[in-house]
């Protein structure tokens, strides 16, 4: 098959999509099929073929909504004389989508879409594109979504889309299976027995950081360390202005700085330096980390604490199933079913945020007692955890995941 999917930021970009797509893409490949993948232009790319997979760079930005800039017309001309047996759009909202729906009716091509969540749904200011998008996705002969109850999938069952699938997302086997040993303890110098809670997350200010931090402040326990691992949308040089802004924190105001990376590092200094986190033997740690350690950190913690804003299906939580590491989660995306299909997981008292339509806040107090139970009970950790693995070996590694997508494809030719 030649495959072509297309996706807005692509490796080595970060982020859950182009992990996703990445994931899919180079082993598909490896599989024995021609993949290319159309992205936006990254500077750091060095390389227009990556583990075998084909990349078509478009300086192109924007959406339907915001309107678009750079090689529009280059973009459309590509997708509408592109000779491939398969066409996947991932994610909507977002230029690399908006600007092939209209040219989907002459493609002969057999055409997939993965939503992944349409975040904007409730968004006043994308109400045409959403009414548009009941006639976009007839066009396509699959949609494939990542969870059996989001709002992507009951917007599609409301407006007569039948054409269907469930596939979800999953965690890298070769990553999480990995005997390399890294001692990531005495690495950040965290205490053997001190209890490690861990997060991970761009620091978009949507991840829930400023939540996590709360709860684990509030929560009564003692010897315990929370971990923020995520990497800054702020700065280029991040380890040296972390240096210089945390030797200035005592002087300068502390409403001075924004972004939430720079709030997460004021509250690690100060959190640390205040009676009661010396009293209690819990400290914070704010951490951009390579891949290696991230995995390290993963199979390390005793639980990981996710209260984020929004989501679609959370990448991180199969991430925890595959590292023997139970969680705790606020219901944005799918991380309920993700809970349900694990027994690995605990969803947190979630309340709407009503000052952003699909957003969700953890409810603190109620949510720092829930950490306080995980804590006590070693017992029940140690089942989720087993429970999350084994599921995991079935049916969410990234190879189980890729031949689903690949069975799709064929089905599509074959009809």
């Amino acid at each position: 098959m030649k495959i072509l999917h297309i996706v807005e930021s692509y490796y080595p970009a970060h982020g859950g999509m182009p992990e996703v797509v990445r994931q899919l893409s180079e082993r598909i490949a490896g599989f024995g099929h021609e993949v290319t993948v159309a992205t936006s232009k990254n500077c750091s790319r060095d390389s227009l073929l990556i583990n075998g997979v084909k990349i078509k760079e478009f300086d192109v930005s924007g959406n339907y909504v915001k309107g678009y800039s750079g090689e529009i017309e280059n973009y459309k001309n590509f997708i509408a004389g592109s000779q491939f047996d398969i066409l996947v759009n991932f994610a909507a909202q977002q230029w690399s989508a908006d600007l092939a729906f209209d040219l989907l009716p002459s493609l002969k091509c057999k055409k997939v879409f993965v939503p992944t969540g349409f975040s904007g749904l409730k968004n006043q200011e994308f109400g045409p594109y959403f009414e548009k998008m009941k006639t976009w996705m007839r066009y396509y002969d699959m949609n494939v979504f990542l969870s059996n109850n989001y709002q992507d999938i009951d917007f599609a069952r409301k407006h007569g889309i039948d054409k269907i699938e469930l596939i979800p997302n999953g965690a890298d086997e070769r990553e999480f299976n990995s005997s390399k040993i890294i001692d990531i303890r005495k690495k950040l110098n965290i205490g053997k027995n001190d209890f490690l809670i861990f997060h991970v997350g761009s620091h978009t200010g949507f991840k829930g950081h400023r939540e996590a931090i709360e709860i684990f402040k509030r929560s009564k326990i003692k010897n315990a360390v929370l971990l923020i691992v995520g990497n800054s949308c702020n700065f280029k040089n991040m380890r040296l202005i972390s240096k210089l802004k945390k030797a200035f924190y005592w002087l300068i105001d502390k409403y001075y700085y924004d972004g939430c990376y720079d709030n997460c590092l004021k509250k690690e200094f100060f959190f640390n330096n205040s009676i009661s986190g010396l009293r209690s033997g819990k400290k914070i740690l704010v951490r951009q980390l390579t891949r290696e350690d991230t995995i390290a950190a993963y199979k390390e913690a005793d639980l990981f604490l996710f209260p984020s804003n929004i989501e679609c299906s959370p990448i991180v939580l199969f991430e925890c199933m595959a590292s023997k590491t139970p969680f705790l989660a606020t219901t944005a995306g799918n991380s309920a079913e993700i809970a349900e299909w694990s027994k690995s997981g605990v969803i947190l008292p979630t309340i709407t945020d009503e000052t952003q339509a699909g957003y969700v806040k953890a409810d603190i107090e109620k949510s720092s007692e829930m950490l306080e139970n995980l804590y006590t009970d070693s017992e029940l950790r140690n089942e989720m955890a087993e429970n999350g693995y084994k599921i995991w070996k079935e049916k969410f590694t990234w190879e189980i995941i890729a031949r689903n997508y690949e069975k799709l494809y064929l089905k599509l030719l074959e009809s």
